[in-house]
């Protein structure tokens, strides 16, 4: 839609749920988590909701919240591995790996730092959340609350 809320347009048809959209640096595209294949997964589709295609293949785990670097040439997602996890891929989808390997606790909502250097997240467990940092490979991760 617009900005002032004008003019709304649907970009995706699942009957289910398609969640936690976000642009692609480029605007080209949009990144989310959709389950219309029984599963939480990250897609990938154009800015005009066309070309939807799955990043994540993975029927076997749920994946959500992703977010797009900078610079675009990667996607930090959470995924449900022994609590959730974040991950990271190539725009593509190739080349997935965790970061957080934090057993009992979850790790979502990853945010890039504007020089794709970084990542802020959320991880927690029994209602106790706080913020982390880490960088872009999963070391020195750090609390940043308490």
């Amino acid at each position: 839609m617009n900005a002032d809320g004008s003019e709304p347009l649907r970009l995706t048809q699942n009957l289910v749920s398609d969640a936690f959209p976000t642009w692609s640096p480029d605007g080209r595209e949009i990144a989310f988590s959709s389950d219309r294949e029984g599963s939480d997964q990250i897609y990938v589709m154009n800015a005009d909701g066309s070309e939807p295609r799955n990043l994540t293949r993975n029927p076997a785990r749920d994946n959500s919240f992703p977010a797009w670097s900078p610079d675009g040439r990667t996607i930090a997602f959470a995924r449900k591995s022994g609590g959730l996890q974040i991950y990271l891929m190539n725009a593509d989808g190739s080349k997935q790996r965790n970061l957080t390997r934090k057993p009992g606790s979850d790790s979502i909502w990853p945010s890039w730092s504007p020089d794709s250097r970084r990542i802020a997240f959320e991880r927690g467990r029994a209602g106790t959340k706080q913020i982390y940092v880490m960088n872009a490979d999963g070391r020195h991760q750090r609390q940043l609350t308490k």
